[in-house]
């Protein structure tokens, strides 16, 4: 029996459920940037959008040296800078850092490397500027790994929110919750073979000594559960310190129904108050 961390939650996953339809890959891009501002906006700070080595980001300014490289979810295909925007507002708020949140190269019209070539560009600017961190959400985290794993930059961490973190989705949680969880599994697939090919890295295979402190935060009923658990026990056993949590109850990206769910909501405070001492 599944067990969800309050009704609201409950009722989104079994809303999802309803849907039947299989848009074209600009209707769901459209779709994602219509349900991003029903949601509520974030704190309000100053933010400019600019190009930096080519790629376009929106810097959410603080009083601060130290900023966060962010890279949005949306698996591969979905997602800009003004999908995260309100997630963006609420981490440079809550620990007080700059944060530039990147709009990379999407699939299908982008493959691999576009996206963590993208981002690595962003980190290469920022880095030359002060301490820098980089973050990420969904397929966002993924390509926030690749991208730590390939820069000479030293990062203060990586912030993983819901991460991707095994393309193959072999893990038992992708079994158990891959349809009808709001994740999509087989669609996910689908996205994944739009993006990657064969020389795409496996951040489970990686050697990882020598990557940046790790926050990873993952949730029960998300089926890329197992394979953010399993990044995070090989971080620790390379040595990386590691802050590892699954949220009980709550499903694949809750930071985007905080609006709808006390528990969503308390989750993503807690990301934000561990982002905030990661970083120190």
């Amino acid at each position: 029996m599944t067990i969800f961390a309050d009704e609201a939650v409950e009722r989104f996953v079994l809303d999802s459920r309803e849907s039947a339809a299989t848009p074209s890959v600009e209707e769901l891009r459209r779709g994602s940037r219509e349900r991003a501002h029903l949601r509520p906006e974030g704190p309000a700070m100053p933010a400019r959008d600019e190009v930096v080595g080519g790629v376009p980001v929106r810097v959410f300014e603080q009083d601060t040296t130290t900023r966060i490289v962010y890279l949005h979810g949306g698996g591969f295909v979905l997602g800009d800078l003004d999908t995260h925007d309100a997630l963006c507002r609420r981490l440079a708020a809550a620990t007080r850092t700059t944060v530039v949140s990147v709009a990379y190269r999407l699939a299908p019209e982008h493959p691999y490397p576009a996206a963590v070539d993208d981002a690595l560009a962003v980190l290469e600017w920022a880095g030359g500027l002060g301490p820098v961190a980089v973050g990420g959400d969904s397929a966002g985290a993924f390509v926030a790994v690749l991208a730590a794993r390939r820069t000479p930059i030293a990062l203060k961490a990586q912030l993983l929110l819901c991460p991707v973190v095994d393309i193959t989705f072999d893990q038992p949680s992708a079994e158990k919750y891959g349809i009808g969880y709001t994740l999509d599994i087989p669609t996910l697939r689908q996205w994944v073979g739009w993006w990657a090919d064969a020389a795409v890295p496996n951040p489970l295979l990686f050697d990882l000594e020598g990557m940046p402190p790790a926050l990873v935060v993952a949730a029960e009923l998300d089926p890329l559960r197992d394979g953010a658990e399993r990044y995070a026990r090989r971080l620790e056993a390379a040595g990386v310190p590691v802050a590892f949590r699954v949220e009980p109850g709550l499903v694949h990206n809750f930071s985007t129904i905080t609006h709808l769910s006390r528990a969503a909501a308390d989750a993503d405070a807690r990301f934000l108050t561990d982002a905030a001492a990661i970083l120190g």
